[in-house]
């Protein structure tokens, strides 16, 4: 009986002692989940705040590693015009720019640097605006004056950057050795790259037209393709075509009479001055050569011509002596013919040499006769 209850009393004190075990591992597990999640979503937000272009940033110099940075408060002013950005940390939305970035500060996710040259160069009256050289500042707090924070983390590539990254030495090998491809492929790249070109510049000019008329006779500015001009618009921000409301103040009726004119001023003039058929037709032939040209040409072409301008020449004695008596061999004579001519002038030129030595030879003779009769 004494063993049947120390039994029973060892395994109350390993069952309590699991449940505690087990509330403590539950405990203890919670903090690390809960600061899991907030990492992912301080590092969600701060890669959305990264990649968005109103964030005004530049890139310096940062103990000999390129890094890219911003002012403390341009970061303050970002979050005032952008508050939905907020919502991606959830419980923390609520929190002010300040928390946030000393938040980002003890995540590592930022750093902050000051300027390694705090003195006025000679010739200017206050500090440069983004230096290009930083150093780590000893105090890891947020401020706004005179304070640059640095992204430490890298920025993520996408897929499709990645791919054109790897794809574009190919390209431009593609492009460089346009010339000697076949006369259809040049014929498919040029046809192509023409139809890209008017599309282009059709989308321009239509878009142009519907604002020009939309704003004379309504009053309203609509730029359908809003950001096809844009420089700092994303793939899929270039081709929105919906655009954005007309939050400006309607124009006069005075401005919209004065450009009508102007617009009808402008097209009378290009009417005027339009070339007419004959200049197009100059034009149009100059245009069709140069591109024949360029689409004709092919290295077997460039070879043969090579070979025409080699075969009259057929050594460098021969090169030498037409080149200083000027004279140039007719066309259809071929190598063996000037080899003949060759030979038959060397053999001519030994003859004439031989008849004037004789010639000599007998003219001391003749001397010698007369100076013994005498």
């Amino acid at each position: 009986m004494k063993k049947a209850g120390g039994a029973e009393k060892k395994r109350v004190r390993r069952s309590s002692g699991a449940l505690q075990n087990g509330g403590r591992d539950s405990n203890s597990d919670t903090p690390p989940r809960k600061q899991a999640i907030q990492k992912d979503v301080f590092q969600l937000f701060a890669e959305k705040v990264r990649d968005h272009k109103d964030l005004v940033s530049r890139w310096a110099v940062l103990q000999e590693t390129r890094v890219e940075y911003f002012r403390g408060k341009d970061f303050v002013r970002f979050l005032k015009n952008h508050p939905e950005l907020k919502d991606i940390l959830e419980s923390d939305r609520n929190l002010e720019a300040e928390d946030i970035a000393d938040v980002l500060l003890r995540k590592n996710l930022l750093v902050r640097c000051d300027r390694v040259v705090k003195t006025l160069r000679p010739g200017k009256k206050k500090l440069s605006t983004w230096p290009a050289h930083l150093e780590i500042f000893p105090d890891q707090v947020f401020s706004e004056n005179d304070a640059f924070f640095a992204w430490t983390f890298v920025k993520r590539r996408p897929l499709w950057q990645t791919l054109l990254s790897f794809f574009w030495p190919v390209v431009t090998l593609a492009i460089c050795l346009f010339p000697v491809y076949p006369h259809r492929c040049k014929l498919l790249i040029l046809y192509s790259c023409l139809g890209v070109l008017l599309l282009f510049l059709s989308l321009l000019v239509l878009r142009g037209a519907i604002f020009g008329a939309l704003y004379i006779v309504l009053g309203k500015r609509v730029w359908f393709f809003p950001n096809i001009l844009a420089e700092e618009a994303t793939l899929r921000e270039l081709f929105r075509f919906w655009p954005k409301k007309d939050e400006e103040e309607r124009p006069k009726w005075t401005t919209r009479v004065f450009y009508a004119a102007v617009g009808v001023l402008v097209i009378l003039l290009l009417r005027h001055h339009a070339p007419d058929e004959a200049a197009r037709a100059r034009y149009q032939k100059r245009v069709s050569n140069i591109i024949d040209d360029v689409l004709e040409w092919s290295p077997r072409l460039a070879l043969s011509g090579m070979m025409e301008n080699l075969q009259p020449v057929v050594n460098a004695t021969d090169a030498s002596n037409a080149t200083e008596e000027g004279v140039t061999p007719p066309d259809g004579m071929g190598a063996e013919t000037i080899t003949e001519q060759h030979e038959a002038e060397v053999s001519d030129n030994l003859e004439n040499s031989d008849e004037n030595l004789d010639n000599s030879e007998e003219n001391l003779d003749n001397s010698g006769e007369q100076k013994h009769d005498i």
